[in-house]
């Protein structure tokens, strides 16, 4: 295949004919820009089937005579010049056409490139012209991969999606990705030597050009475009439903660019549920959370005796460079609300416009979706508005059901899904209205919850008992004291603002402190043992007692964190809260231990003030038979209105805020690429070149690597 054919007659198959094209164009002949090659090439209707194997050679094939002819920089350039011709004519155009093969091509090839490349700078890509090329004025002093980049990225967004435009959007969405995964090949912590031409190129684009992309993405994932009938569909389907040229790639090709064919008929047979939303989130996220980082050399300003050396001596430090596309969506306003800047905290560039009220919709119906979940997150940490928008909202139960609902199912999610969420209520709770107002959405029935009937219960409730929930499948499964914080500080930000929780919710509430306080006891009883069997030369028993010291401390601070919600219910919402009352003395006992620990006895006189004060009232209160649920509630009700709070001590309100690491880029940076190579995207990349991030092995490699290990310690039992 690599090899260049005769030119076919002119009466030729188009099979023969795409044959002699492509085989052309990865051939070793060099064909200039002005040749009518690339106009063949690109209004060829692809039709024609290959196998893998000879994908492959054809990619084989290219990358070895990229050097000499420059074809991946030449179609390239001619990608962009098709999009400029269409973009001047209406209607399914020839143009299309060519700029929809272009785009494919390009996808198919870069990605093998990308995933090959043997240098650090990605040499092989070959990004610009012969010498003898040079005088043809095309890029208006631009290097090739922002002239590129600068053509696709104005196109998608000044462009509307329509059922002529949909597949060339589509193939746009998938060479950006192509273009930027060269990020897979850098390590997970970015270096001032890391070479990424396209992406680099994105963030150097003017803002109007960024706020326009910013805008068309998320107005794709709002409005989630239909795929086109058929009858519109571009030709690399062919008449029998069959996938078209080069679309018999394998995943060491390029498996996602087989889009759109993988979108209508996937493996599986599962249909997918919008490739260009699902494709314009997942760009979305990677040009927002993309950090470049450069090189700063400042001059010392220490005093040296030797002036001369002062000066050529410099301290060399790395910092990273402004996101455009992060700052576009943090300056994105409600085209329903165009509020004046009254703090002259203006903004400069063109502002990101569009329906506040259809994102937010939008985004109710997808937190399934981890990309959805990580796009909620960015809104409400980086764009104000939006966050003011969302706490305004009467109906927080769109946001927040599906939120509870997937922390519910958290065995089923990904620990960094679990991490945004919690993330996201933090940030919420730290809004006093937000807080009072959960209390007040009252939910007829939550039917995903399954080990209670949970009726007309408050929305407010409803997070109490699932976040304490979170925290007890933390506690047996993934004991991050991470995860812990997040759950706890959210409930103290709840905690004075709590407005008649429910039964279960306050039960629940105490049973948080029981289950810390067993684990706090357990762990006290095994450093006790330790250090009793520990020898004091000994620098691993040693280690390992430190250690055990360590986490009794967290357990500490987990326990008085407890204690404080408790206090705040108690201190500032108490007649409001009869339940928490209850539940207090239903469960007074498992205070009794710690009524005596020098961290918690302030906190805990707080709690017997309230137990005592009540008590005395059920000690007074004469009653026929026993004492039931309802007689004793009914009494803490009544005497909730004569309580004064007299003898309890006011501690300054908890109140926790969320703030991001340094160097947020380490986690997010693979976090995204993670979502769209792991996922079903359909994006093939090879793994075994995959650097950002370690990749599990596949489950069938998986099981017999186990195999095999098990059978060489049998071998060593033996």
């Amino acid at each position: 295949m690599g090899a260049v054919p005769s030119t076919p007659r002119n009466n030729a198959r188009p099979q023969d004919t795409a044959e002699y094209l492509i085989s052309t164009f990865v051939g070793e002949k060099s064909f200039p820009l002005t040749s009518d090659f690339w106009n063949k090439l690109l209004e060829l209707p692809l039709t024609i089937q290959w196998p893998n194997y000879r994908v492959l050679q054809a990619c084989e094939t290219f990358v070895r005579n990229n050097y000499n002819t420059r074809h991946l920089a030449k179609i390239l350039i001619h990608l962009v010049w098709s999009l400029q011709e269409s973009s001047t004519t209406s209607g399914l155009s020839i143009d299309y056409t060519k700029a929809i093969n272009a785009a494919y091509l390009c996808s198919v090839f870069l990605k093998y490139t990308i995933e090959n490349a043997k240098s650090e700078n990605f040499e092989e890509l070959y990004l610009c012209l012969n010498e003898d090329e040079t005088a043809v004025n095309i890029l208006r002093d631009q290097n090739i991969g922002s002239f590129v980049m600068h053509g696709i990225l104005s196109f998608i967004g000044s462009t509307e999606v329509s059922s002529q435009t949909y597949l060339l959007h589509l193939e746009l969405l998938n060479f950006v990705l192509v273009a930027m995964s060269t990020q897979l090949r850098s390590g997970p912590t970015p270096g001032p030597k890391d070479v990424h031409p396209f992406i680099d190129a994105a963030m150097g684009q003017e803002s109007a050009v960024v706020g326009l992309v910013v805008r068309r993405l998320l107005l794709n994932y709002i409005t989630r475009p239909r795929i086109p009938s058929r009858g519109a569909t571009h030709s690399i389907f062919s008449e029998d439903g069959e996938p078209g040229v080069l679309l018999k790639v394998g995943s060491a090709a390029a498996s996602f660019v087989l889009m759109p064919f993988n979108y209508f008929v996937s493996s599986s047979g599962n249909v997918s549920r919008n490739p260009l939303a699902d494709n314009s989130l997942l760009l979305l996220l990677i040009l927002i959370h993309y950090r470049k980082c450069l090189m700063m050399v400042e001059p010392i300003t220490e005093k040296c005796e030797d002036l001369m050396k002062l000066d050529s001596l410099v301290k060399e430090d790395s910092y990273f460079s402004d996101n455009p596309f992060y700052k576009a969506l943090e300056s994105a306003r409600d085209v329903e609300f165009d509020r004046v800047d009254i703090e002259g905290n203006g903004h400069y560039g063109p502002i990101v416009r569009l329906s506040f009220a259809s994102l937010f919709d939008t985004l109710g119906l997808h937190l399934a979706d981890e990309g959805s979940v990580l796009l909620l997150y960015s809104l409400v940490h980086g764009n104000s508005d939006f966050l003011e928008y969302v706490l305004v909202r009467t109906d927080l139960d769109t946001l927040l059901i599906p939120i509870l609902e997937t922390l519910y199912n958290a065995s089923r999610r990904t620990s960094n899904q679990i991490y945004m969420l919690l993330i996201i209520l933090l940030i919420l709770s730290q809004d006093s209205s937000f807080n009072a107002s959960i209390h007040k959405l009252i939910l007829p029935s939550v039917p995903w919850y399954q080990e209670r009937l949970l009726h007309n219960t408050s929305l407010g409730s409803l997070m109490v008992i699932i976040l304490i929930r979170t925290v007890k499948y933390n506690l047996s499964q993934l004991r991050d004291v991470y995860l812990h914080t997040n759950c706890l500080a959210t409930l103290a930000n709840m905690a004075p603002h709590v407005h008649r929780l429910s039964a279960y919710a306050s039960q629940r509430l105490v049973s948080l402190f029981d289950m810390l306080s067993r684990k706090y006891s357990k762990l006290a009883e095994q450093k006790n043992e330790k250090m009793l069997q520990t020898n004091p030369n000994s620098i691993e028993s040693n280690n390992t007692v430190e250690d055990m010291s360590a986490e009794l401390h967290i357990y500490t601070d987990f326990l008085r964190i407890v204690l404080e919600i408790l206090n705040a219910i108690l201190t500032y919402a108490l007649p409001r809260n009869p339940e928490v009352v209850y539940a207090i003395m239903h469960r007074q006992e498992v205070f009794q231990p710690f009524k005596n620990h020098p961290r918690f006895i302030e906190l805990l006189e707080n709690i017997y003030s309230v137990l005592d004060f009540f008590n005395s009232r059920m000690d007074a209160q004469r009653t026929d038979g026993e004492w039931s649920v309802e007689k004793v509630l009914q009494v803490i009700i009544i005497n909730c209105r004569s309580w004064r709070g007299e003898g309890m001590k006011m501690f300054t309100q908890l109140r926790f805020t969320y703030e991001q690491e340094n160097h947020p880029e380490e986690f997010f940076i693979p976090y995204v690429w993670k979502l769209l190579v792991l996922s079903h995207s359909g994006f093939g990349f090879n793994v075994g070149a995959i650097n950002l991030f370690p990749v599990p092995l596949p489950i069938e490699d998986a099981r017999i690597e186990e195999e095999t290990e098990k059978e060489q310690t049998d071998e060593l039992d033996v």
